[in-house]
């Protein structure tokens, strides 16, 4: 198994990586930083507002999103290696 990504974990991972930076994100856009990012974030995602619901919403939009990129990142890796 030398090698090899553990894809549950790898997507595990990720996902809670990008619910963080869309927590921060939020927090950030709410307070008047980064407002440009905030709206754009906010057109790209369909769950994704600058309201305490519309933030965790984004976030588990994000989070389940990057899950299956990757998971699927890491089978494929897994399949590509010898």
């Amino acid at each position: 198994m030398e090698g090899k990504i553990k894809e549950f974990a790898f997507g595990i991972a990720g996902g809670t990586v990008a619910a963080i930076a869309m927590l921060l994100l939020g927090v950030l856009g709410t307070l008047g930083y980064y407002t440009f990012a905030a709206e754009t974030m906010e057109n790209m995602h369909y769950f994704f507002t600058l309201t305490p619901i519309g933030i965790l919403l984004g976030m588990i939009e994000a989070g389940l999103v990057y899950f299956v990129f990757m998971y699927l990142f890491a089978w494929t890796y897994n399949r590509c290696t010898f």
